[in-house]
């Protein structure tokens, strides 16, 4: 009864802030949205120290790069977009599209990310006039209120309503399933059940699936240096946590030694093959689930429970598969910088296995093809089960956006039916919004129903 007549409390201020911000127009909603990304923007660096110090996940330099990059490509990506009134006019069928409001969205953000998820997501609802209500992990629940705090200061400065963003101070799943059950859509962005929550809601909601990134190096790739530097640079972003790291190599068994060699130069540790077993079982549990003590734990952290010594500087783990069966755990994604290889005859079979990988876990996300022929590229396009296919690039800094390619840039990327998701895009405000399609009367042009079946 606690719960109810709490979250009541807050959909009721938001209902409120909700209906005088959806009287604004472009210009201020703008003003509003840019004010809230600025204000993390410049508060970055004391954002990733408490979440670091809060949650004891992560690298303060990862997050305050996650912080000040996320905030800048959403403002960058929206701030000339419409999203108010005609957004579009299309002459010839005669059609009008307005934007309209969702109402009151709830945003469960995950104690990985926890600001960064919350502005980038939150820029985007309040860009379509939504109220927001924020229920952050019980682990990130202060970092998660001080975003939300220095946003709201913002919004009010620059002539917004209050509580158009409020936050769930005492976090709990009873408190969430009140939340989820009472607003008009829900965003969840975190691990699989609070996603299959947000579906059981009975609300229209939007989430992400589990990554497992595969990437698979083509025979006619030979800049081992440069797949070394990017995988590396991914995979050791924030102690290996973002679901959008690198899982596993595909390599051709000829250039095996080389890529190893290009991996070494970069100061990652190759495993000894009777290693692999036991950093199995340090990541995950007997009933087959990820062992939260070792999420995020530094490569010569892991080495140590394995009996080995190696620099503290080194970057990544790195080993041979233990093969392609269930039994293999560690085909599956691991929050921490490791990274297993799979030789391959044939790149059909490098894809296969890159597939194979996908269909027990991180169907859906993403994946990687480094080549330089576009067929290539596109054979992997058929053939694998994801949402987002990068050519050659990071995976960490590719998959949302980010100036570096054409998707849109976000911190919730949608996996698409694979991943039970009701969305294979990267979420942006363009989800947001419901739409009025006004449609004027033109003379019509009635195709010959002969015509339209003639083979």
């Amino acid at each position: 009864m606690e719960e109810k007549t709490y979250i009541d409390g807050l959909i009721e201020k938001a209902r409120e802030a909700q209906a005088i911000l959806e009287t604004y127009n472009q210009e201020q909603v703008d003003a509003l949205v840019r004010a809230m990304g600025k204000v993390i923007y410049d508060n970055a660096e004391k954002i990733a120290k408490d979440a670091v110090a809060e949650t004891g996940y992560g690298r303060v330099d990862s997050k305050i790069l996650k912080v000040t990059r996320c905030t800048t490509a959403a403002w960058h990506y929206m701030h000339d977009k419409k999203s108010v009134g005609m957004i579009e006019w299309d002459p010839v069928e005669k059609l009008a599209t307005f934007a309209k409001p969702l109402g009151i969205v709830a945003a469960l953000v995950p104690t990985t990310n926890p600001v960064s998820t919350t502005v980038s997501n939150g820029m985007s609802i309040i860009k379509c006039r939504n109220a927001m209500i924020v229920s952050p992990h019980p682990r990130a629940k202060n970092v998660t209120a001080y975003g939300v705090q220095l946003m709201n200061e913002a919004i009010l400065t620059a002539g917004g309503p209050e509580n158009l963003i409020q936050i769930v101070e005492k976090p709990s799943m009873e408190a969430t399933a009140e939340l989820m059950k009472k607003v008009d859509v829900v965003v969840a962005t975190g691990g699989a059940p609070m996603v299959k929550s947000a579906y059981s809601s009975g609300r229209p909601s939007f989430g992400v699936g589990p990554g497992n990134v595969q990437v698979v190096v083509a025979p006619d790739y030979t800049d081992y240096d440069k797949l070394a530097r990017q995988v590396i640079s991914s995979r050791s972003y924030d102690n290996g946590m973002p679901c959008t790291g690198e899982q596993a190599l595909h390599i051709q068994k000829d250039a095996v030694e080389d890529v190893l060699e290009a991996f070494r130069k970069q100061k990652a540790y190759v495993l000894p093959e009777d290693k692999a077993p036991m950093l199995m079982k340090i990541l995950f549990k007997e009933n087959g689930t990820t062992d939260p003590a070792h999420v995020g734990m530094l490569p010569c952290k892991l080495a140590e429970l394995m009996g080995l010594q190696i620099p503290e500087d080194t970057t990544l783990l790195l080993f041979k598969s233990l093969g392609m069966t269930r039994e293999n755990l560690l085909r599956r994604e691991k929050l921490c910088p490791v990274v297993q290889y799979f030789p391959y005859d044939t790149y059909e079979e490098g894809v296969a296995n890159a597939k194979s990988n996908l269909e027990w876990e991180g169907k859906g996300h993403t994946s990687v093809v480094y080549t330089n022929d576009q067929k290539t590229a596109e054979y992997a396009g058929m053939e694998l089960p994801v949402s987002r296919l990068l050519v050659s690039q990071p995976a960490g800094a590719a998959s949302g956006g980010n100036f570096i390619n054409g998707l849109n840039p976000t911190m919730s990327l949608g996996c698409g039916s694979w991943g039970n998701n009701s969305i294979s895009d990267n979420l942006t405000y363009k989800h947001m919004m419901n739409t009025t399609k006004l449609a004027f009367y033109h003379d019509p042009t009635i195709p010959d129903a002969d015509t339209v079946w003639a083979e």
